[in-house]
């Protein structure tokens, strides 16, 4: 199609015209005007409610189980009976009642006068466990332990995060005291084949004393019983596994049709050799397949849920792929379903009142009128953790109808819906987009059907570009992975280590270590073992060297490798960049009079992000913060290069963390903080809260940087406050 200038018209029609530069200038012209149509949009079918006549009758199920006595089952007691006289290890399904043997294994060690510490990976895993637990026991007899929060820690349980636990086995170590306890639990043990933490509980595995029994719990072990030959031979007891591969509530997968029709998404009863459904074979054969949204965009949630309660599925888990997804999915939906329950919308009202009174952040929070109207909410890591509380504890007592999250709300905290809906069938992993792992699909699937509440629970299968029916098709019958060695080396290890251990003992403690046991044990994983860690351990030991050269030559451990003075109270620095900050306090490039500086100067060490510091931004900047950074920052290079160059990672220092810092320890608006950067709520929060741990660590250095200590003592108590921080007891 030609577009026409109305005063060039008749040069466009010219064809005639035998001036050559003329005929160039009009041909321009014309390629100038010309314009592709965009491509049409694709026809999205109207949505209306069905579903095949084998889903009809399954939907006849839906319904609340009557109440009756509660009844363990033979796992459980097995569990119980086990954990009194050896090691347990115990894997069964998200919701099977693992919380049950560790309240009860809890109870027969504090009815016999004993202490128990209860590890998590998670803080908010850890709050809601400390919850459950101080209602079961009373308050006075259960505490808790995160880099935040420290409450009655002398108390008969204790709840915390794994690191803590981790870091008391160090000092016992180092003190020759032993851990006040008689019973270590571990939840969500699967965190041991985590990549990044998967070393701070291989560490509690090996330094823990053989008396004090394990009780490890997890719902997406795949190799139960070689964990267990492990600690056998570590440690010397008996290690009994405990498995159980029957979910309380039985789960139906389905799929969702672009037209609304629900179909059942495996052919037949067949869970060792799943086959797609006939018609979701039709669907996937099916040369120009009708869609659920246009593309790179979202479906209409609202429709979607206007079905899903049409058949009674609500409420439901809806997860997808970024956090933006989660926020604009809330506006898709409408108040149709909760304008048809206004019991339900009363009730919703009142509980949210209840929740942010008192809060100004969080009862002017910007998704609060869409909560409240469409009874949905968005969790995600970008929230404040106070508001993803709210989304949490309202979800929990069923007063929403759905939760648009991130596949890490499938992970620990604990509220189910009657069925949860993928789109994707891969995950960012913080690099690149990967496939979802069979644990990870029974992570998020194990969320379906609330114990108690449900006779059956529905995992919806949504169509897109991103998911792969067929792949998942096979995940539901797929095994949980196997969990890999994830033991490394940094420098606070090493550092703890040589508080207690030569540099002999300390290759015999890495001999103990599950990489080991995969080298010598013949068992699965060995190859995989093998290139990671050599066939001897040769390439983990070589690297705790390389670690031990750099620290005796930055005079920090002796020839023989012992500590120094400086050694000595850098090892209490478990924290993200514990020689950087050492070499600050060598150099006295830490200030020790203003607190306001000192948060945000340990901001910068804590932050990951890259940011673009630039001339525009360092005139908005205080003066004193701005000449304290940069005098740091200047001075450190040189160290921080040497540690890259012996291939050691150091992070680069950027102003921006440490200007939100210290605006927020000087009482700014958290609006002010918060407009002044590019990181959402909750990155700042979470910012924060790690700020608020390392300056923690500074406060143990009391004996040698009696100023500093102080310091960070004060910096803490100016930086954890509303709304980032909101704890009660």
């Amino acid at each position: 199609m030609v577009l026409y200038v109305r005063k060039k018209k008749h040069y466009l029609k010219n064809d005639k015209c035998q001036n050559l530069k003329l005929r160039q200038w009009r041909l321009k012209l014309r390629n100038q005007l010309r314009y592709k149509p965009t491509k049409p949009l694709k026809k999205i079918p109207v949505m209306r409610p069905g579903a095949s006549k084998s889903l009809k009758n399954i939907f006849k199920k839906i319904g609340t189980p009557e109440s009756k006595e509660f009844k363990p089952d033979p796992f459980q007691i097995k569990a119980v009976e086990a954990i009194k006289k050896s090691d347990c290890l115990v894997a069964a399904p998200t919701g099977s009642g693992k919380t049950w043997i560790a309240e009860k294994a809890a109870e027969h060690i504090v009815n016999n006068g004993g202490r128990v510490w209860y590890g998590t990976p998670l803080k908010a895993l850890t709050n809601s466990i400390y919850n459950h637990f101080s209602q079961l026991f009373g308050n006075e007899k259960v505490g808790i332990l995160t880099g935040d929060i420290k409450e009655n820690s002398d108390a008969d349980i204790v709840i915390g995060t794994t690191e803590i636990l981790r870091n008391q086995l160090y000092d016992s170590m180092h003190t020759g005291i032993n851990l006040d306890c008689n019973l270590i639990i571990l939840d969500e043990a699967h965190y041991l084949g985590d990549e990044d933490r998967g070393v701070v509980w291989e560490e509690i595995m090996i330094y823990l004393p053989s008396r004090i029994p394990i009780l490890l719990l997890s719902a997406t072990i795949g190799n139960p019983y070689q964990i267990s030959g492990w600690l056998e031979s570590i440690r010397e007891r008996e290690c009994i596994v405990i498995e159980s591969s029957k979910r309380p509530v039985p789960l139906h997968p389905v799929f969702f049709h672009p037209s609304g029709t629900l179909f059942p998404l495996l052919q037949g009863n067949q869970p060792k050799h799943p086959r797609p459904h006939r018609m979701v074979l039709d669907y996937l054969n099916k040369k120009h397949k009708p869609q659920i949204s246009q593309p790179g965009k979202l479906p209409i949630f609202g429709d979607i849920l206007n079905i899903l309660d049409r058949f009674n599925l609500l409420p439901v888990i809806f997860f997808l792929k970024s956090r933006s997804d989660c926020d604009q999915a809330i506006k898709l939906c409408s108040g149709q379903i909760i304008s048809r329950h206004p019991e339900q919308k009363t009730k919703l009202k009142q509980r949210l009142d209840e929740l942010v009174s008192g809060n100004p952040h969080l009862a002017n929070h910007i998704q609060r009128e869409t909560l409240e109207n469409t009874a949905t909410g968005s969790h995600h890591s970008g929230h404040l953790p106070a508001w993803k509380v709210v989304v949490e504890t309202l979800m929990a007592e069923g007063l929403l109808n759905a939760m648009f999250a991130t596949s890490t709300v499938a992970a620990g905290v604990n509220f189910p819906a009657r069925s949860v809906a993928i789109l994707n069938s891969d995950r960012f992993n913080g690099t690149e987009f990967i496939s979802l792992t069979p644990s990870e699909f029974q992570q998020m699937t194990g969320r379906a059907g609330r114990r108690g509440m449900d006779n059956i629970g529905f995992g919806l299968l949504l169509p897109g570009r991103f998911m792969n029916l067929r792949y998942v098709t096979k995940l539901i019958s797929s095994p949980p992975i196997d969990i890999q060695s994830q033991i490394k080396v940094d420098f606070s290890m090493v550092l703890n280590l040589l508080l207690s251990h030569s540099p002999e003992q300390i290759h015999q403690l890495l001999e103990k270590s599950f990489a080991s046991y995969m080298l010598t044990s013949g068992t699965k994983g060995n190859n995989q073992a093998r290139a990671q860690f050599g066939a001897g351990l040769e390439y983990l030991w070589k690297d705790f060297v390389a670690h031990m050269d750099f620290l005796r030559h930055e005079n920090f451990i002796t020839k023989t490798g012992e500590l120094t003075k400086d050694g000595l109270w850098a090892s209490s620095l478990r924290i993200d960049s514990p020689l950087l900050v050492a070499q600050s306090l060598r150099k006295n490039l830490l200030p020790d009079s203003s607190p306001a500086i000192l948060a945000g100067i340990m901001g910068a060490f804590v932050n990951e992000r890259e940011f673009k510091d630039n001339k525009a931004f360092d005139k908005t900047i205080p003066k004193n913060l701005l000449s304290t950074f940069t005098t740091l920052r200047k001075k450190i290079e040189p160290f921080a290069i040497n540690m890259k160059k012996k291939g050691f990672p150091a992070p680069n220092l950027f102003i921006q963390p440490a200007v939100s810092l210290y605006d927020w320890a000087l009482d700014e608006p958290w609006e002010s903080v918060t407009a002044r950067t590019d990181l959402a709520e909750g990155d700042i929060a979470r910012l924060i809260l790690r700020t608020a741990e390392n300056l923690r660590h500074l406060t143990n250095l009391k004996a040698t940087f009696p100023k500093i200590a102080d310091s960070a003592e004060k910096a803490i108590e100016m930086i954890l406050k509303e709304p980032v921080f909101t704890w009660h007891a």
